[in-house]
């Protein structure tokens, strides 16, 4: 009789104080969170190339290696 009561009130105090050790979707929320977080920095970074001053950026570091392959690539063959 008394380990059904101490049941009963250690189930009003988890619920009561919203200590729940119910772990069932944390899984899905996190990974969730992982792509709403990915899905943020790829906005800003597309964001920043195109129209915040790194298409610019974007493309002198393009040609600044094109330039270095074909420097590599064009050396005088004996």
């Amino acid at each position: 009789m008394i380990s059904y009561s101490n049941f009963y009130i250690q189930r009003f105090v988890q619920h009561f104080f919203g200590q729940h050790h119910d772990d069932d979707g944390q899984a899905t929320t996190e990974y969730a969170l992982i792509l709403l977080a990915a899905a943020v920095i790829a906005v800003l970074v597309i964001t920043w190339a195109t129209a915040g001053g790194g298409a610019g950026r974007i493309g002198e570091l393009f040609d600044n290696v094109f330039n270095k392959v074909v420097d590599k690539a064009s050396v005088d063959v004996g």
